[in-house]
């Protein structure tokens, strides 16, 4: 069943396209509550879930298990670089993910495998922040 396109939908989908990086849909609907949208969360949900149902978002577990999404514009199949600090994303082509990944499944008898590899780390600002922090922290 397709989902309908509200304002309510559209105004999460741009609210999704302004965030940077990966969000959560409870700190989407934070952001929708400040411009006193009257979108409820439950809406947010719905929408941000629809949105990654038809490949307009980007959805990936966090570390803390977390649902995070983040409006996407690339076609298929494709992997991230997040920054746990700030949230920056960077799509990443992974060909030796792709064939290992295929390799793997079929060593074991497995076909039509799919996988998610999204990798988390510190990025360059990030980590220049938390030295600099740790330096004058031990001065």
């Amino acid at each position: 069943m397709a989902q309908r396109n509200t304002w309510q939908r559209e105004r999460v989908r741009e609210a999704l396209a302004d965030a940077r990086g990966f969000v959560s849909a409870q700190t989407l609907h934070a952001t929708l509550r400040e411009e006193k949208t009257g979108i409820g969360l439950a809406t947010v949900y719905r929408a941000l879930s629809g949105l990654a149902t038809a490949g307009d978002a980007d959805s990936l577990q966090s570390p803390e298990g977390e649902a995070l999404y983040r409006a996407c514009s690339t076609e298929g199949h494709h992997h991230h670089l997040i920054c746990r600090s700030c949230g920056l994303t960077v799509e990443i082509e992974a060909k030796d993910v792709e064939a290992w990944a295929q390799r793997t499944a079929s060593l074991h008898g497995f076909s039509e495998a799919e996988h998610v590899v999204d990798i988390f780390g510190l990025c360059t600002p990030c980590a220049n922040r938390r030295a600099a922090a740790e330096g004058s922290a031990s001065a």
